[in-house]
């Protein structure tokens, strides 16, 4: 844990500014190299910004979230103002020119000056306790909305600081003093945020939110007692996170929320240790070198992924690949680099334009590492209790999971699997729908993905339950050359006397026949036995087995024999966000167990 004084502080980081790796607008010898085509593709994108209308931040939008709990008019309004001075911020960067983007960069940075709040409306319980639904600009609620305005800021002043003091004189000071009231005042004042943890409850606010008051004060703070004192406590809450991380590096979030809660802990950890040199670099703890393997872990192929609670199944492009490539190349580990590195080198402003100036400052090699497949033949993370086997990197993939449900973001999923063939999940976790004021609310599990009945679960007469006491028991592993094997009880998942046990077993057998066999076992269910089963493709039903279609080349046969009756629904999805990853439909395959049976199995194969 780095403990330095206030003075100590101060004095490290008096030379920040330039230290962070990332120059202003007049360092042509940086930005002039950045490659014709990264080049190309952003100053289109900016050009096509001055082509459209700015979005427009109404206190309607805003308050639907407490009259309708409809939150995804204001914020992705909000979400696109800030891509859009972004865009054109890296536009005037990447020319050095004040024509044509700066105007529209100043207008866009006074607009979001001018917003009476930057805080998204369900998370301002000030405003709720109120009993009001119009922000007060006097008491702000710093949330993970504040922080992505902050950090935009941010790193607009710095990179346009000469062009902004010739061009719009009182700027710079304006978001200093807007960056002072909305963030560095709320983050001093009060010292007891749900999201910094002192309690052992932190989470991926934790980073997300101290990332950027770590930016803001080594670029907007011009006090340097205050900046030290600042940077000092961002480092006491990025501890608090730091502490709670398990040592095996899984996230029960999963992969999408890895990057905002984990990959934003090491840019901050990267930042610190520029900005204060060896003093401030806390960057070589164990428990980092396993962090940094999630993502390739739990990765199935192309942009899908093993997909747990609100996380999606497939991963937005729009990540920080550098980062995470600066990562594995400072620990040594060729297998994240080469991860990294396969993931592509396209600079996404939607990422945050922090980010995108880092990977055009410091960008990664353009050719690819020679390694083996970063896709082990199995992992097993027992801290989330999530195991990942492969037959191949062009089979079958199972993956299981125990746990509880109380983790973050949960879905009611214990003893939920996937299936995959080739890197494309065929029985699937639908993943997060688009979030309302609902969602972290007591009515959460109202909707339907979040619903044990929409996850490959039992339902031994009644639903999974939320709460951390609803959770696997007796989980065991097996893992061998030719075998990789979950097996865990159930039975306390659901309502107490609901089932007296559970056993389900999911295997991954490797060899001449690679299969995938689930075995569950049951006694004492009180009320009718069903086993739900959510697929992705075209579902063909026969006898005693089912035939999914993905494409042309990818098929599976899932298969149960005569011991139970089988039913299809078909589930159309018209929310977005989980179009994005299904397209119209995903299909339910309900197995009902004949009379007296105890036990049902279930195979899965690749067929041609």
């Amino acid at each position: 844990m780095i403990a330095l004084t206030a003075p100590d502080l101060a004095t490290l980081l008096s030379h920040a500014r330039s230290r962070i790796g990332v120059p202003d607008v007049t360092d042509r010898a940086v930005w002039d190299r950045v490659d014709p085509a990264t080049r190309g593709r952003l100053l289109a994108a900016a050009e096509t910004e001055l082509a459209t209308p700015p979005p427009v931040l109404s206190a309607t939008a805003w308050a639907r979230a407490f009259r309708d709990g409809v939150r995804t008019e204001y914020e992705d309004a909000a979400r696109r103002l800030r891509d859009r001075v972004g865009v054109l911020v890296l536009g005037v960067v990447l020319t050095g020119e004040v024509e044509p983007f700066l105007d529209a960069a100043i207008d866009g940075m006074v607009a979001l000056a001018e917003a009476s709040t930057w805080c998204w409306a369900p998370h301002d319980s000030f405003t709720a306790a109120r009993r009001e639904v119009v922000p007060d600009v006097d008491d702000p609620y710093l949330d993970l909305g504040a922080a992505e305005v902050t950090s935009l800021l941010a790193w607009a002043d710095h990179v346009l600081g000469p062009l902004l003091d010739v061009r719009a004189p009182g700027l710079r000071r304006r978001l200093r003093r807007e960056v002072d009231k909305r963030v560095f005042d709320p983050f001093e004042r009060i010292r007891d945020w749900h999201w910094i943890g002192f309690d052992g409850d932190a989470h991926n606010w934790n980073p997300w939110i101290h990332g950027a008051v770590l930016v803001a004060a080594l670029l907007l703070c011009d006090d340097p007692a205050r900046r030290a004192n600042l940077v000092r406590l961002v480092i006491a809450g990025l501890e608090s996170f730091i502490a709670v991380l398990p040592d095996d590096g899984g996230i029960d979030e999963g992969v999408a929320y890895w990057w905002q809660g984990a990959g934003r802990l090491l840019e901050a950890l990267d930042l610190l240790a520029a900005a204060g040199g060896p003093a401030l670099d806390s960057r070589d703890r164990p428990v980092f070198a396993e962090l940094i393997r999630f993502p390739h872990r739990m990765h199935l192929g192309g942009d899908w992924y093993v997909n747990a609670g609100d996380a999606s199944a497939r991963l937005p492009a729009a990540q920080p690949w550098h980062v995470l490539h600066r990562w594995g190349e400072r620990l040594g580990d060729k297998d994240v680099q080469a991860y990294a590195l396969a993931n592509g080198h396209t600079v996404h402003p939607a990422a945050g334009l922090g980010r995108a100036l880092d990977a055009l400052a410091n960008p990664m090699p353009r050719s690819p590492q020679r390694t083996k497949s970063w896709q082990a033949p199995h992992v097993w993370l027992p801290r989330v209790q999530v195991l990942v086997a492969r037959e191949s990197v062009t089979g079958l993939t199972l993956a299981m999971k125990a746990g509880h449900n109380g983790e973050r973001h949960n879905h009611l999923d214990v003893g939920s699997y996937w299936v995959a063939l080739r890197g494309r999940p065929v029985l699937v976790d639908v993943g997060q729908p688009t979030y309302t004021a609902a969602s972290f609310g007591p009515d959460r599990y109202a909707a339907w993905p979040l619903q044990s009945a929409w996850h490959n679960v039992p339902e031994p007469g009644a639903a999974q339950q939320p709460g951390a006491a609803f959770t696997a028991t007796d989980v065991h592993v097996e893992l061998a050359p030719e075998t990789a094997a979950l097996q865990a009880d159930l039975a306390a998942a659901y309502p107490r006397g609901a089932v007296e046990s559970w056993r389900r077993t999911a295997r991954l057998v490797r060899g001449p026949r690679p299969r995938v066999e689930v075995v569950d076992s049951w006694t004492g269910a009180r009320d009718v036995v069903l086993l739900r089963h959510i697929l992705a493709g075209t579902v063909d039903l026969a006898e005693g087995a089912a035939v999914i279609t993905l494409d042309d080349s990818r098929r599976v046969r899932m298969s149960w024999g005569t011991q139970a009756d089988a039913v299809l629904e078909r589930q159309d999805i018209t929310d977005p966000l989980l179009r994005a990853s299904w397209g119209e439909s995903l299909t339910r395959l309900t197995l009902r167990p004949t009379a007296g049976t105890g036990s049902l199995t279930v195979w899965w194969e690749a067929t041609e």
